[in-house]
């Protein structure tokens, strides 16, 4: 059986506490669904996603180099960050370790055709944070 943990985030302007439940929600259904047995948790608490300075995420970036588990679910990408840089990296050192981001709410195949589904969500979700910005003045 495949074995998994899930990151959650929330930030402080727009979301609340009540918003990791429904996260954990999610990815312990989808878990569920597939057969994957959670062994962890992480959760960074009114933390932006603009940079990869959380706690709870170095902390699950750093037991990755154990190798325990197969897969992080997140419940978008934009939770595991913001910032496509750091967001490539952060990725890339989870594959190095065998694991793989799975985000329960975006249905992205493996393959070429995933890359190029998860590029264009991730391009999405960087343009809709600014336009947000742009619309508030």
């Amino acid at each position: 059986m495949k074995t998994a943990v899930i990151y959650a985030r929330y930030s402080s302007d727009r979301q609340t506490e009540q918003s990791i439940e429904g996260q954990l929600r999610d990815c312990n259904e989808y878990a569920e669904r597939h057969d994957i047995i959670i062994l962890d948790t992480y959760i960074d608490r009114a933390m932006t996603g603009t940079n990869d300075k959380r706690n709870e995420f170095q902390r699950m970036l750093k037991d990755s180099n154990k190798r325990a588990w197969d897969y992080v679910l997140v419940y978008k990408t934009d939770r595991f960050g913001r910032n496509k840089y750091e967001l490539a990296m952060n990725k890339h050192t989870l594959k190095v370790n065998g694991i793989r981001l799975i985000p329960v709410k975006e249905n992205i195949p493996e393959g070429p055709e995933g890359i190029i589904l998860e590029s264009l969500l991730e391009g999405f979700e960087h343009t809709n944070g600014h336009n947000n910005i742009i619309k508030s003045f």
